[in-house]
């Protein structure tokens, strides 16, 4: 008997259908991360993040629990192989260590990072059962797991979701009473809002429920009443904080952006000519006649003040500037023969004289110390010429007269409650210095600045950032950039930039909305898990749910 099409199509097997399902489901994961990958620096298309998780909310529709959680792990795998690529380049050239193991190392981050947006995708098919639900608890998901990837194992918050909006002003003012938390809160409700306004329109069900045209309404209206109120906040808030500034009193500050290869640095060869261009810069800036000079990160070669001669050539030149300076060195202190090493930055006076240090509190892990460091011996190169550092103490500020100063030292910048512990000090000031020489001409610069933005907007603070090749710059207390810097330039820049007071909600009361959204969903996961204990009791089941449906 003839096996060909007796003139109909026949219906494709199930195992086909699957099959096929499947590789849709694992392509959506991935445009899923790509996407959302294209909204941060360097490609820096920011609406991406309103829609990039849409593919992955598609990918979701129909599956179990386990499936959900492996496209989840896909999408944040793609996300962050391509957000953090730079980790190779930094390892490979920097750390000294050979390809077979930067790769795994990447990895594995990536890994670790993407089992959040698995448990996101596991949580938003499982407790996310109708429309109006996925609304306000996709968001409020998103937002508790954020958050507990920023604090749990010192945390790794590096350019969580609302940080894609950085350059949007109107949309980060919120950012003074909810943190960036808020921004990644209205960027999901974004993505949900398309999805259930998609499946409406064609009549696709989400997760075996429909999804109505009356519900599509309620999403798009209850979205577009959120949008209002944020960009209506965000509106008046500049305004109202640009007044504010034109009545502050101000200051005059210059950056010193010095663009010394880390390859070069620390060899002793280099250190004089070193010093010598910083302090060349800072002669030249000096000619703006800044009140304070700011060198970025580790900028001393060598520990000031137990080098006699080279830090002799930096009072030197600070008595002639007639400025303070704000210099970046490492420090060590000696207690009977044991030695105590810091990451630290100095304020010198015009005479030349250490009024203040302040020592960094949040280390790099494998970058400034090494965890396990016994169980780990070939990652030691990593901190060669450094050692591993001490903590200092969270909080602390440095004495610049009546104008106290909040400073973060690197990746500080991108823990909040460091900047927030420190004008609630009482800084009115914020300063990021910086190493980015460790990260080339990769996007990594960019990511790291804009995070710095939504500093100065949670605190209500001029931010200044000097880094070592870039990007230095100047960041008003509503997130506008002021001035900044190219990559790979020697230059300084000056401004002049208020001295704010007051403290804004989220500096009052920090992560509060965070705090709120994870309890919110951690009751959601309670809730659900009792019902499932009850529905085993009774013998009841829950809806089947078509493998298919929807697709």
């Amino acid at each position: 008997m003839s096996r060909e099409n007796p003139g109909f199509d026949a219906p494709m097997p199930l195992a086909s259908l699957i099959a096929r399902r499947a590789r849709s489901d694992i392509f959506l994961a991935l445009l899923s991360g790509v996407l959302i990958t294209g909204a941060f620096p360097n490609i820096g298309l920011a609406p991406l993040a309103w829609v990039g998780l849409v593919p992955l909310l598609a990918a979701v529709n129909g599956n179990d629990a386990r499936h959900s959680f492996r496209l989840g792990f896909i999408a944040g795998f793609a996300h962050y192989l391509t957000l953090l690529y730079w980790v190779v380049y930094t390892m490979r050239i920097y750390g000294h260590l050979p390809l077979y193991l930067c790769l795994p190392v990447l990895m594995l981050l990536a890994a670790y990072l993407s089992l959040y947006t698995g448990l996101f995708a596991v949580a938003v098919s499982r407790l996310c059962r109708t429309g109006p639900r996925m609304m306000f608890l996709a968001p409020t998901l998103w937002v508790a797991l954020e958050y507990l990837r920023a604090v749990l194992f010192t945390g790794f918050p590096w350019e969580l979701l609302g940080y894609a909006q950085s350059g949007f002003l109107p949309m980060i003012q919120i950012a003074d009473m909810t943190g960036v938390y808020g921004i990644s809160f209205w960027t999901i409700a974004a993505n949900a809002c398309l999805f259930l306004t998609g499946c409406a329109a064609t009549k696709r069900t989400w997760q075996g429920t429909a999804v109505t045209r009356r519900q599509a309404v309620v999403a798009v209206g209850g979205f577009a009443a959120l949008t209002a109120a944020v960009l209506g906040y965000g509106i008046w808030k500049i305004d109202a904080v640009d007044a504010r500034a034109a009545a502050a009193p101000v200051v005059r500050a210059a950056v010193v952006q010095g663009n010394v290869d880390q390859a070069i640095k620390w060899l002793p060869t280099f250190q004089r000519a070193t010093i010598r261009r910083y302090i060349a810069l800072s002669k030249e800036a000096a000619r703006q006649a800044p009140e304070l000079v700011i060198w970025p990160e580790t900028a001393t070669p060598f520990y000031f003040a137990r080098n006699v001669t080279f830090s002799a050539m930096i009072r030197k030149a600070v008595k002639e500037t007639g400025a303070h300076f704000l210099i970046g060195s490492p420090s060590v202190t000696v207690q009977k023969d044991h030695f105590t090493y810091y990451n630290s930055a100095y304020l010198i006076d015009p005479d030349g004289v250490a009024v203040d240090r302040y020592d960094k509190v949040h280390l790099v892990p494998f970058g400034e110390y090494i965890p396990l460091k016994r169980f780990l011996p070939f990652l030691g190169k990593m901190v060669q010429n450094v050692g591993d550092f001490s903590q200092g103490s969270q909080g602390q500020t440095l004495s610049w007269g009546d104008r106290p100063i909040g400073l973060q030292i690197c990746y500080e910048m991108i823990f909040p409650h460091l900047s927030r512990s420190m004008v609630r000090s009482g800084a009115v000031l914020l300063v990021n210095i910086t190493n980015d020489a460790w990260f080339g001409t990769t996007s990594a610069p960019g990511q790291h600045f804009s995070m710095a933005v939504l500093r100065a907007v949670e605190n209500r603070r001029t931010v200044i950032r000097a880094a070592n090749t870039g990007i230095s710059g100047f960041i008003d207390p509503t997130g506008r950039i002021v001035a900044r810097t190219r990559l790979m330039e020697a230059t300084t820049q000056t401004r002049e930039i208020p001295v704010m007071t007051g403290q804004s909600l989220y500096t009052c009361f920090g992560d509060l909305f965070a705090q709120i959204c994870t309890a919110i969903s951690a009751m959601s996961l309670l809730r659900a898990v009792m019902a499932g204990r009850r529905r085993r009791k009774t013998g009841a089941h829950p809806r089947n749910m078509q493998f298919v449906d929807g697709h």
